[in-house]
């Protein structure tokens, strides 16, 4: 009989085609990696704190092993932690679930998405421990001719591992529309569904047409290095501006992969413990869908110190000015939402609620960086760090925290404990 056949522990637990295990699979990978780049981080913070120059400790890190850390802590964090968790964790978990789709739509196709995830992480770490090389340490943007110009097999190992990690995103990207698109259960209308599956919608829409952009520039580098092609050589007819226009293709939309299901996220722990309908959910999905499309054409604002002309400049500062509205529409939603609400202060609602004034604040520092005036004063400085992080290490990892105390019951059967809960997100936010 059918009923009685059971999966061996590789079909049923490794290549898994279910859909909860693979989101359970992505949110541990994810979280390693995340803990791997916040280890790295610790060390680059101790050589700043405590490094030759103030007479305390002799330097722990040289200069070039120094930038390596950053480059990888940067990678590892976007591409190896946060995509997968908010994307591929939640996103494979609770996207069925929400719609009332028994799997995703392609299955199989959603096994491989994780093990190209997997095998890309693995071979960019890999790059770290290579005998007598250094890591990549060209940047977590790997900018040519920098990155070009790096010896070794580490940097082909990177660029390797970035080829394998946009194939995971792409496949996903499919799966998530064609699933949100074809398997919802009959009356669940476009305007019925919960603001978290149109974030994810959006999202993969992003993924799918700005990765692409991305995995070609890691290509066509790869090869310079590997095949001594001239993509990128000014001296042999190529252009440096090119990969900088390609990544930044990616780099500017992947912005709002981390933002938009960080939102779906919130949205939900909000409405669950205000315990009444979101004010304003028609607004948020078409803010969304315009944070979408308006993602595409700002790309260019990091790159104002690269000598584009006037017209051009003011192109971007404009689109740049106007990408800021849908996000603050969004934030005042959920803001108003609160009013006349029976709040209930639990551990994921305190990090929900602390994900919008963290936003905000990242989302404020970045107006002066769209700006060519400023930005050419502010452009490569602590400042852009600084409002990179407020938006992603408060913001969206702060969402994510909320996301994983909230569907913990959901996910295992048991809760977590709520005291070491609210311990866990005072020191955070202090911190």
């Amino acid at each position: 009989m059918y009923g009685n056949h059971q999966e061996s522990f590789i079909r049923k637990y490794i290549f898994s085609t279910d859909h909860k295990w693979i989101g359970i699979q992505y949110g541990v990978t994810g979280l390693v990696f995340l803990l791997f780049g916040f280890v790295l981080m610790i060390i680059m913070r101790y050589q700043l704190a405590y490094n030759g120059n103030t007479g305390l400790e002799k330097d722990i890190l040289s200069p070039d092993m120094y930038n390596a850390l950053g480059a990888m802590h940067g990678t590892i964090m976007i591409f190896l932690g946060v995509v997968p968790l908010i994307v591929g964790a939640f996103g494979n978990y609770l996207v069925p679930l929400q719609i009332g789709a028994p799997d995703m739509a392609f299955p199989k196709l959603n096994m491989a998405s994780y093990w190209f995830f997997f095998m890309g992480g693995v071979v960019m770490l890999g790059s770290f421990f290579l005998p007598d090389q250094l890591p990549p340490h060209s940047g977590w943007t790997s900018y040519v001719p920098l990155a070009t110009l790096s010896s070794g097999h580490a940097q082909s190992l990177w660029l390797f591992g970035i080829v394998l990690l946009i194939t995971s995103s792409l496949l996903g990207a499919i799966n998530v529309i064609v699933t949100i698109i074809q398997l919802r259960v009959p009356g669940l209308t476009w305007m019925r569904l919960p603001f978290f599956i149109w974030a994810q919608l959006v999202s993969a829409f992003i993924l799918l047409l700005a990765f692409p952009p991305l995995e070609i520039a890691g290509l066509l580098q790869l090869l310079d290095r590997v095949l001594s092609t001239h993509f990128f050589d000014p001296y042999m007819g190529g252009s440096v501006l090119l990969y900088q226009h390609l990544f930044w293709f990616l780099a500017h939309p992947e912005v709002y992969v981390l933002i938009l299901p960080a939102m779906g996220i919130v949205s939900e722990v909000i409405a669950n413990n205000i315990r009444k309908p979101l004010w304003g959910y028609k607004s948020m999905v078409y803010s969304s869908l315009w944070l979408g499309f308006m993602s595409f054409i700002v790309w260019a604002h990091h790159m104002f110190l690269t000598g584009m002309g006037p017209t051009m400049s003011s192109f971007f500062q404009i689109t740049t000015m106007i990408i800021s509205v849908p996000s603050v529409v969004i934030l005042t939603c959920l803001l108003i939402s609160l009013w006349g609400g029976s709040i209930r202060f639990n551990t994921p609602m305190l990090f929900a609620l602390s994900f919008l004034p963290m936003f905000a604040i990242g989302g404020l520092t970045g107006l002066p960086l769209g700006l060519a005036t400023s930005d050419i004063h502010l452009h490569d400085t602590y400042y852009v760090i600084g409002h990179f992080h407020y938006v992603v290490a408060p913001g969206t990892i702060f969402a994510i925290f909320a996301g994983l105390y909230f569907w913990f019951p959901k996910i295992t059967g048991k809760t977590m404990n709520e005291s070491l809960g609210k311990i866990h997100f005072w020191g955070s936010l202090v911190c």
